[in-house]
């Protein structure tokens, strides 16, 4: 064997190994760091974060540049909405499943932003889009051009006037095709054909790019329940099941939270060796109705129940628990009282699950549909104090004259930012309020929300007022009662007395 050969083969054995050990490296921050559980995530729709370029527009450079804001928040995972190539602002219409969106950067960008966030214990997962593409995907571009194409069956045709009639805002015509497309969501979003076996090769081929590829910890699913009609749920499963597997083949180390707007019966099915978790929709319309009406409609009682469901169908599930998203008003446009803002993080931040935190809830960054006005710049500074500030839309209701900025709040301690760190502080440092079980308590006035989160181990009190006036509780509740990690009122420890403030909110161990 030449001296060169030697060589060759040495370099090459080099970089197999500086490669095998860049993945190594990134599976040990994973394995090793806080289990998905226990940790808290936040949602950053990147268009509208931070700007690092100057063109108004956030980018993935924008993130990584407030990753230490993020860990200082106390959060341990982000999701990023669409980050693909798209024709559209939301990007929920992907033209290149394996590419970056010029706005927000490169791939090298996307890495960086990977490898910063693991270096703070900080997981990232990116919302992917599978039950439809764009329209001006090249595969439907191709599909478009007659029934012969061989990427017509990648998506959903019919000149059956019967089945079009009966959903006729979900077919669309093709440029004289004598055909129409099925398109759940609008006609620029055309739905793809899972019964094809080449579509379904596809989807999984994307997944595994970017975990094993680009090095992502998971996805956040979009329209899960949209792959086939309600009329083949199992079908539905199904699929998710053979996707999860598939991708365990090639990493077992990774998240799958998925978009079921639906209730907690049609989610069950789904735990079942397919998602990991689904967002909690019923318990977030429950925590809105709870601080408009301020009265407890149960939520202990619900969630309890709710994760009685989902242990019949899987023992591992997790339940991603949210106040809103991006989809929906944001919670400080509902509610009457500011001071309501803490309340609500009170709730979330006590309740079990993995909670998301939607960007600019902090703040209480303000919204009301359409769409684009839900997902308003995130307030950093005073106008003009911040060049990363973007201005990709004029903000309607999230304006510095009515949120108060990150900076500012910043050098506040009675500010809503700081409340989220000391409730996020909380959470992180007693795992029993992310993992433990929950009931209500009985017999407590409907002014109040009360339940218990137990263990094998401990228990802890938790009771929120619900009211803007000074609210006192019977003594007998609090008998055996341990350490008190928050209070927002005055408790004697010699009677047992205790005002609760206005909206405020008590946590305490039992003994």
């Amino acid at each position: 064997m030449t001296l060169m050969r030697i060589l060759v083969l040495i370099l090459i054995s080099s970089i197999i190994s500086v490669s095998c050990n860049e993945q190594a490296a990134k599976n040990q921050i994973r394995k090793s760091s806080t289990p998905i559980g226990e940790r808290i995530f936040y949602e950053i729709f990147v268009h509208a974060y931070y700007d690092s370029d100057g063109d108004g527009i956030g980018d993935l450079n924008g993130v990584t540049a407030k990753l230490d804001y993020l860990q200082g928040l106390g959060v341990s995972g982000i999701w990023l909405l669409p980050v693909h190539p798209s024709p559209t602002y939301h990007k929920y219409d992907v033209i290149d499943y394996y590419g970056i969106h010029p706005d927000y950067g490169t791939m090298e960008d996307m890495k960086t932003l990977l490898d910063e966030a693991h270096k703070r214990n900080i997981m990232v997962i990116i919302d992917m889009v599978v039950n439809h593409s764009s329209s001006e995907h090249i595969y439907f571009q191709e599909a478009s051009k007659g029934e012969n194409n061989p990427f017509r069956d990648y998506y959903v045709w019919s000149s059956d006037t019967l089945i079009q009639r009966q959903e006729p805002h979900h077919w669309h015509s093709n440029n004289g095709d004598r055909e129409k497309y099925y398109g759940f969501f609008w006609k620029g979003m055309p739905d793809f054909n899972f019964d094809n076996p080449a579509v379904r090769e596809e989807i999984k081929k994307i997944g595994k790019f970017w975990i094993t590829e680009v090095g992502v910890d998971g996805f956040r699913l979009d329209a899960v329940k949209y792959i086939y009609p309600d009329s083949l749920v199992q079908k539905n499963v199904e699929w998710w099941q053979e996707y999860r597997a598939f991708l365990e083949d090639s990493d077992d180390d990774f998240f799958l939270v998925a978009e079921i707007w639906d209730e907690s019966t049609s989610i069950g099915p789904f735990l079942d060796r397919g998602i990991h978790a689904a967002f909690n929709f019923e318990l977030s319309f429950a925590i809105e109705e709870l601080l408009i009406k301020r009265r407890d409609p149960g939520l202990g009682r619900m969630l309890g129940e709710i994760h009685e469901r989902y242990q019949e169908a899987s023992d591992s599930f997790y339940d991603a628990i949210f106040l809103k998203n991006h989809d929906q008003n944001r919670i400080m446009s509902l509610l009457t009282d500011p001071r309501q803002a803490k309340l609500a993080a009170s709730i979330l931040f006590t309740l079990p699950g993995i909670p998301f935190i939607y960007y600019g809830e902090e703040i209480a960054m303000l919204g009301l549909k359409p769409d684009e006005y839900i997902r308003e710049p995130m307030v950093w500074d005073l106008p003009g104090q911040d060049s990363g500030q973007t201005n990709w839309i004029e903000p309607r209701h999230s304006t510095p004259g009515k949120v108060t900025p990150v900076k500012q709040q910043m050098e506040n301690n009675t500010s809503l930012l700081f409340h989220y760190k000391k409730m996020i502080s909380i959470r992180n440092e007693h795992k029993i309020l992310s993992t433990g079980s929950i009931r209500s308590l009985n017999h407590i006035p409907d002014s109040f929300c009360a339940y218990e989160l137990y263990n094998a181990d401990n228990k802890i009190l938790v009771i929120h007022n619900l009211v803007d006036k000074t609210a006192n509780l019977d003594s007998e509740l609090l008998k055996s009662r341990g350490r008190v990690l928050y209070l927002s009122g005055t408790y004697s420890e010699e009677t047992r007395d205790l005002q609760l403030d206005p909206f405020g909110t008590l946590i305490q161990y039992v003994d």
